[in-house]
């Protein structure tokens, strides 16, 4: 049994991997969470290759004084974007072991908002 949060977080993450996966047709959308920012990647992993990306430091995203919850939308916002840019129009969403809920969900919301299926 794990008795920190970042073990915790990892024991989840692997639960739910084993059944997530992403291919060229269907690629996998990972979510990263730090305190400061957040961070999207639509990933092939027949292939190991990253698709497209977005952050919470890209310099398209004005984050001065907003909250971090509209910060994670405008990022599931930017990887929508690139994603129809690059063909992709569904995507299986990969939480990373983060709890379905507050930044994100925002991005989840973000990214079904700029017009990704998951």
């Amino acid at each position: 049994m794990a008795f920190n949060r970042k073990e915790n977080r990892v024991k989840i993450k692997r639960r739910v991997r084993k059944n997530i996966f992403g291919t060229s047709d269907i690629p996998r959308l990972s979510v990263f969470r730090s305190n400061k920012e957040i961070y999207a990647q639509i990933i092939d992993d027949t292939k190991g290759v990253t698709l497209v990306s977005a952050s919470s430091r890209d310099k398209s995203i004005d984050t001065t004084n907003k909250p971090k919850i509209e910060v994670s939308k405008l990022v599931g916002n930017l990887v929508a974007n690139k994603a129809k840019g690059a063909g992709i129009e569904k995507v299986v969403f990969d939480r990373n072991g983060f709890l379905y809920h507050g930044r994100i969900k925002s991005l989840a919301e973000g990214a079904r908002e700029g017009g990704l299926k998951f």
